[in-house]
This record gives C-alpha cells, sequence and structure tokens, in this order.
C-alpha cells in the first residue's frame, strides 16, 4: 500500500501540480477578472524559457535523430510514412466536421462585426513569394527565431542528413548534436518543473479575458466546436491509437496524454507543448528515432484542430454570405482548402489570417465576414491548440506501426538503465 501511494506519486504528482494550478488559476479568472493581467506576465515568462528552450532542443533531437540513423532506406520510410499520416488524419478531421455540421447545423445568421485593423497589413506577393518565406530564410540569424519554425526544421533535418553523409569524418559533430539533446532535453526537465506556476497564471488570464465573450453571439457554433473537438479528441485518437497497436497503444496513449493535453489547453501553443509530447512519446515507447522526426514536424505540419477550425470558419462565413455550405463543389473546396492551410499556412507567422483570405478568395466573399470568422478562430484557440498538439504522439505511434517497428516498453529500460 505504501509503495504503491509512493508510485502513484511518482507517476502522478507533476500532473496534480499541474491540475491544482490550473484550477486555481481558472477560479481566479472567473472571480477577479481584473487582477488576471497583473499574473500573465508570470505566465509570458514562463512561455518564453519554454520557446527558447524549444528552438535548440529542435535542432539537436532532429539532426542527432537524422544522424544516427542507421541505413538510407530507414529515414525515407519514416518521411514516407509520416506524410501519409498526416495527410490521411487531417482530410479526417475535415470530412468528420462536415458530417458533424450537417448532422447539427447552424440557423440563426451571426452579425458581421465591422472592425479594419485585420489584415490591413497583409504582404501582397506570389504563391511563389509565399512558399520562398515558407521554406526558407535569407538570414542564418533569423532560422533561430520561432517565427521561422518550418525553415529551423528543414534546416536541422539537412544538417542530420550530411552529418550522415560526412561519415566518420564528422564523429566529432555527431558526438557534439547526441550531446546537445541529451543536455537540451534536461533543460526542459527542468523549465517544466515551472509548469504549474506558468500555465496557472496564463491560464487565469485566458479565463478572465476570453470567458465572457463566450456567450455572445458566437455561442453556439463555438458550442458546437468544443462538442465535437471533445468527441473527436477521445474517439478519433482512440481510434488511431488503437489502429496503431491495439488496445495496448490505447491504454498507453492516454496514460500518457494527459500533460501534453493541459499544456496545450493552457498555452494555447503546440511548440510550447512539443517537450511534453516528446515525453510523452518515451514514455508511450514510441522509438526516438521516429518521435525525433515526427513530432517536431507535426507540430508546424499536422494540425487537427485547425483542420476542424477552417471547416467551422467555412460554414460561418458561408452562412454570412448566405451561400450553401453542403453545395458538392463548396464541399469540394473546403476539404482542400482545409487540407492546404493545416499543412503550408501552419508553418507561416500569421498563417492564420493567410487561411482566411484563402477562404474569402476561393468564395468570393465580402471582407466583412473576416472578422466574424477570425473571433471562432481566436475562442476555439485552446482547443484547436490541444487536438493540434496532441495529435503529432498518436501520428508518431502510426508512422512506428507503418514502418513496420514497434512500442518499446519503458519500463524494462527505466530497471536495464538503472541497473
Amino acid at each position: 500500500m505504501e509503495y504503491s501511494a509512493k508510485t502513484f506519486i511518482q507517476n502522478y504528482g507533476s500532473i496534480l501540480l499541474l491540475l491544482l494550478g490550473i484550477g486555481i488559476g481558472s477560479l481566479i479568472g472567473v472571480f477577479f477578472p481584473h487582477f488576471v493581467n497583473n499574473l500573465k506576465p508570470i505566465g509570458d515568462i514562463f512561455l518564453n524559457l519554454l520557446f527558447v528552450s524549444v528552438i535548440p532542443l529542435v535542432f539537436f533531437a532532429i539532426a542527432s535523430s537524422v544522424a544516427n540513423i542507421e541505413g538510407d532506406s530507414v529515414l525515407g520510410r519514416i518521411i514516407g510514412m509520416m506524410s501519409l499520416v498526416f495527410v490521411i488524419g487531417i482530410v479526417v478531421a475535415g470530412v468528420t466536421s462536415v458530417i458533424f455540421l450537417y448532422l447539427f447545423p447552424v440557423s440563426s445568421d451571426l452579425p458581421i462585426e465591422q472592425a479594419k485593423e485585420i489584415i490591413d497589413n497583409t504582404t501582397q506577393d506570389s504563391w511563389g513569394e509565399k512558399m520562398v518565406r515558407f521554406l526558407t530564410v535569407s538570414e542564418f540569424s533569423s532560422l533561430l527565431s520561432r517565427q521561422n519554425m518550418l525553415a529551423f526544421v528543414i534546416f536541422s533535418f539537412l544538417v542530420g542528413i550530411a552529418t550522415r553523409k560526412s561519415g566518420s569524418s564528422a564523429e566529432m559533430f555527431r558526438k557534439f548534436i547526441n550531446s546537445g539533446n541529451a543536455v537540451m532535453s534536461n533543460l526542459l526537465v527542468m523549465v517544466m518543473k515551472l509548469a504549474p506556476i506558468g500555465l496557472g497564471a496564463y491560464f487565469a488570464y485566458q479565463v478572465g479575458t476570453l470567458g465572457p465573450q463566450l456567450f455572445g453571439f458566437y455561442a453556439k457554433p463555438i458550442g458546437l466546436y468544443y462538442i465535437f473537438g471533445l468527441l473527436y479528441f477521445f474517439a478519433i485518437f482512440s481510434l488511431f491509437a488503437l489502429l496503431a497497436f491495439g488496445i495496448k497503444g490505447v491504454k498507453r496513449y492516454w496514460q500518457n496524454n494527459i500533460l501534453p493535453s493541459l499544456t496545450a489547453l493552457s498555452s494555447c501553443s503546440s511548440l510550447a507543448t512539443m517537450p511534453a509530447n516528446l515525453l510523452a512519446a518515451k514514455q508511450i515507447g514510441i522509438p526516438d528515432t521516429v518521435a525525433s522526426v515526427v513530432i517536431p514536424l507535426g507540430t508546424t505540419l499536422h494540425k487537427h484542430g485547425s483542420a476542424i477550425a477552417c471547416i467551422f470558419k467555412i460554414y460561418v462565413a458561408l452562412l454570412l454570405s448566405g451561400k450553401d455550405f453542403f453545395d458538392p463543389t463548396n464541399l469540394v473546396m473546403a476539404v482542400g482548402i482545409t487540407l492546404l492551410v493545416s499543412i503550408v499556412a501552419g508553418g507561416i507567422p500569421n498563417g492564420g489570417y493567410i487561411g482566411e483570405m484563402l477562404i474569402i478568395s476561393v468564395y468570393q466573399m465580402p471582407t466583412e465576414v473576416i472578422p466574424s470568422i477570425m473571433i471562432i478562430a481566436t475562442l476555439v484557440d485552446p482547443l484547436a491548440t490541444m487536438l493540434n498538439a496532441t495529435g503529432d504522439t498518436v501520428a508518431a505511434m502510426l508512422t512506428t506501426r507503418l514502418i513496420g517497428q514497434k512500442l518499446s516498453d519503458p519500463i524494462a529500460e527505466k530497471t536495464v538503465s538503472s541497473g
């Protein structure tokens, strides 16, 4: 009995502390909304620590993982299967959202609010120029900004490939990136110990500032998003884990998905959730070679929550414009836009604005609907982020299965390492 209590505290102590911090923060946001601005700096400090720690972690994790892969075919299989999983996941999110909205339509019109400050400063350039900015930067220093995350991921990936191709002459560099990976992983463990305070403060700010808006004109579509999002979160992710590794996969996924879910829900940042996802992947037993590639890339390219939100935004925008969302042509375009926005715009700074502009352009709608769909995007962001971030872990499980590997036994590994 004593051992069981001790084991429970060791396994769930950090989660209980995080729940306590978020609970206290929520109560402060509800009962003392005028005080939450004083708490926001505490949350910002914690998130800033996460962001500056994640940047070097991404480099060392991806570069060392790719550099240490043995055999040229392994990396190709990981990337190929990962891409397949990403595309199928986003399409599933889009199609199931359409079905849900067909079964539970929004019948009342929403008001078009006038707000000219949105997207006035959008850069007017070609899609080719957008693609250049999406994949690359002009200065090395720009790679170190989280605003250029995808370009940095690609650079880290290429460094890993170059290290492999350099053979024995790169042995010292390989040791450096392996050591850097270990150091940055431990740094993030230290930073995450501040999570109950930092995320609690940030959650207080969210509840205090966004809470009242939930009961306005946008309550119905936002309510439907949260209902469907939670159903999707539990049902579809459980199905994916089941397809990957059966009942064992489902149990391991949910046993280790609590901390990433709460981190995403509180921080509204897939990037800030990535450290918790990497820790969860290790506890689930996902091979490091898979997790270190799929999860960082998924942070930018794999977004179930954004895909669902995109469908809901298109639905509301068409409703405001007096058009039929369920027209076959509109449905096909909706799924196509969702796939494009979720994968492509996810890595572009302020990519959500590009998604909204794409919606308006493709469907030839009045620009006055932009504020309405942006309000919806803002208010569903916590759950959307949770779906975006935690979907990366289950995607890594599916990728592991598709490339023919198995989950390791974390308990056995702990026993070996401690012995």
